[in-house]
């Protein structure tokens, strides 16, 4: 029988008398029923688990994390020492950390081994549900001293969970719908009845499957699959490939869920994750298995209205107040940035043109919780119910809608003798970044950087039209900067924008300038902070920043270790694939080597564009990385890759995976 953690972890505070370094003791067991009695909070932690780690952040103890897998990609997460893989992590680069307190999961067998006798608490915390994930939060609040904080995230959940629960009431249990997580690559997975990601199912209002069968991943059958036929079927990342090696063959493509398109896709932070944003991802799931329903006015809870406000700077004459409204829309919170201006002007718009008579202008966050029930609007009349939520004339409100949180905005200003620029910038590049001239146009509306530029200047209709090139060049200079790369073809190229990008200019107020280019002062300031608000933008929304670890850039281009590791007979390294793969990982933890393969993906970049024409010297260079790593001397180098890659990438995975084979042998 499974035993609930809100039992399992019992947790006595005894306070210490005035004048003791630390306040309180924390008595409990994890899930191995191994007691520990904490008298201080750790202050140099190693998590091995994604969703802990997140958990962390969230209370804001991220001081205390000094590592992290390569798997924990959120705001912050960037500064952390990477240990390696969630699989796969390093015992040599945990060690290096000195921890005081490592959190595993069950997989983490050689860490157990390694550190067992070692100063150093080992605290085995798993989720099996849905409330598991919700008692960690408050486990570790008490570990950390914040209880307080973890409360709040507590109580924030609930409220999340409340509102579908009150929605999903107004729904007839007949029109309840089948619904399945699908996993895997060569064959069906899903997963197991015991899963929290069963409970996800249940707590958004779907009839999850019973194949009788426990553990986080189970196989599905044919059969299993066409009996239970699933209404709704959802993924994340790479499942994708299921849909379209399986699910295109007879029986598999023969269920209610692929004959009607009712495939979804969702980060696999949410669906493979019970933490901070479990309530967030129950909401979305529900309102994209029941989003019509959801729409109808008899179904909605909430009136349209603004629940929250906060102010913003900075001050701009022709601007009466700049802030941040929340309201509910559809039931669900939405956030928008509200401009309004002392006196009606003209805007020019990439969304609506050009328009006279603006007094607000809004950048509106429609969260992916209205996605679906949004569909099939139009743009006037998703503007005309935003404006009445914020109480504004519909006629006199000029609209920008983005699928990146408000929370994310940029404000970036700058000022030269009597000028002043400002832009306010939101970026979300994940979903659907694109290269313009290379990838393939398929109409998406999620993601999309928007761009708002304001001045203390009156510009004329010629100058704002010229700011809109300046801060679309800008803009694409700061995403090439940073590497941010397609979303499409296994991020094979450097992303120019998302395909739903949109700038608005400000008429403005004040002496009349005519001249917005890349060599006039003021489009100079316009691009610096259309460049760097970019940067700040995709940082805080999607956590991406020049400097982020292999790991992730090999992520993007769709690259696994452990997949591109040939399996032909003559390469002794098939028999243990997953520890290769590990060692190969912990050799990316090296600069040394990380830096090498970072400088094939930039010489794979200008190769593929004509640029490089002769590769002799790197295919040297990769030879003596691989006999640096053997220590051995290597003529040529056998192939190892199996995956169809771009050249040069090859040329350096194929040097790490000979360097690391051979130093085994």
């Amino acid at each position: 029988m499974k035993i609930i953690k809100m039992v399992l972890l019992v947790l006595v505070f005894l306070y210490l008398p005035m004048g003791s370094a630390f306040s309180f003791s924390v008595k409990f067991v994890d899930d191995k029923n191994d007691p520990f009695v904490l008298s201080q909070s750790p202050s140099r932690v190693v998590s091995l688990v994604p969703a802990i780690s997140e958990i962390i952040f969230k209370l804001g103890v991220q001081d205390a994390l000094k590592g992290i897998t390569y798997h924990s990609n959120f705001p912050g997460a960037s500064g952390k020492a990477i240990v390696g893989g969630f699989f796969g992590p390093s015992v040599t680069a945990i060690n290096e950390l000195n921890p005081d307190l490592i959190f595993i999961s069950s997989l983490h067998t050689e860490v157990k081994t390694y550190f067992k006798d070692k100063d150093v608490l080992l605290i085995e915390l798993n989720t099996t549900s849905v409330l598991d994930g919700i008692n960690t939060i408050s486990l570790l609040g008490k570990i950390f001293d914040k209880q307080e904080q973890a409360r709040v995230i507590r109580s924030g959940i609930d409220e999340q969970i409340d509102l579908i629960t009150k929605k999903l009431s107004r729904i007839e249990p007949d029109q309840k719908l089948r619904v399945m997580r699908f996993m895997g690559r060569d064959q069906m997975m899903s997963p197991g009845n015991d899963s929290f990601q069963n409970d996800l199912i249940r707590m958004s209002g779907g009839i999850p499957p019973d194949f009788d069968k426990k553990g986080a991943i189970v196989s599905v059958t044919k059969d299993e699959w066409m009996h239970f036929n699933p209404q709704v079927i959802y993924g994340c990342g790479k499942d994708n490939e299921i849909e379209q090696q399986i699910l295109t063959q007879p029986g598999w493509k023969d269920v209610d869920a692929v004959k009607n398109k009712r495939i979804y896709y969702f980060p696999c932070d949410l669906t493979c994750r019970a933490a901070t944003n479990t309530g967030y991802f129950i909401q979305w799931l529900a309102s994209s298995i029941y989003g019509q329903q959801f729409a109808l006015k008899e179904n909605l809870i909430f009136e349209p209205k603004i629940i929250a406000s906060k102010s913003i700077s900075p001050d701009f004459e022709c601007i009466e107040t700049i802030r941040v409204d929340d309201t509910h829309i559809l039931d669900f919170v939405n956030k928008s940035l509200v401009i309004d201006l002392k006196s009606p002007m003209a805007i020019v718009s990439t969304l609506e043109g050009r328009r006279e008579g603006i007094r607000t202008i809004v950048n509106h966050y429609t969260p992916p919780q209205n996605w679906m029930i949004d569909h099939g609007h139009g743009i006037d009349f998703i503007r005309r119910r935003i404006a009445t939520a914020l109480n504004k004339n519909p006629d006199h409100t000029s609209v920008l809608i983005t699928g990146a949180n408000m929370d994310n905005l940029a404000v970036k200003t700058a000022l030269f003798k009597d000028l002043k620029v400002g832009a306010f910038v939101t970026a979300g590049v994940k979903s659907n970044a694109m290269r313009m001239g290379k990838s393939k146009g398929h109409y998406y509306e999620p993601g999309t950087i928007n761009i708002i530029l304001v001045t203390n200047m009156r510009l004329s209709p010629r100058a704002m039209t010229r700011a809109i090139v300046t801060a679309t060049e800008a803009k694409t200079a700061a995403l090439l900067d940073m590497d941010i790369r397609t979303s499409y073809d296994d991020g094979a190229f450097r992303a120019t924008g998302t395909g739903t990008d949109n700038v608005l200019v400000l008429e403005g107020t004040g002496p009349l300038l005519d001249h917005t280019g890349g060599h006039t002062k003021l489009g100079e300031m316009m691009a610096r902070v259309v460049y760097e608000g970019v940067k700040a933008a995709v940082l805080k929304q999607n956590s991406l920043d020049a400097e982020r670890n292999i790991f992730l850039r090999l992520k993007e281009r769709g690259i696994s270790i452990y997949e591109v590791i040939s399996l032909e007979k003559d390469c002794d390294c098939a028999q243990g694939k997953s520890r290769f793969a590990g060692e190969v990982e912990e050799l990316l933890l090296d600069p040394k080597y990380s830096g090498f393969l970072q400088m094939a993906l930039s010489i794979s970049d200008d190769y593929q564009k004509g640029l490089i024409k002769d590769l002799s010297s790197f295919e040297a260079f990769s030879r003596n990385i691989a006999t640096d790593i053997c220590r051995c001397d290597m003529d040529e180098l056998k192939p190892m890759v199996q995956k169809d890659l771009p050249h040069v990438i090859i040329m350096g995975l194929n040097a790490l995976l000979n360097g690391t084979h051979y130093r085994n042998k």
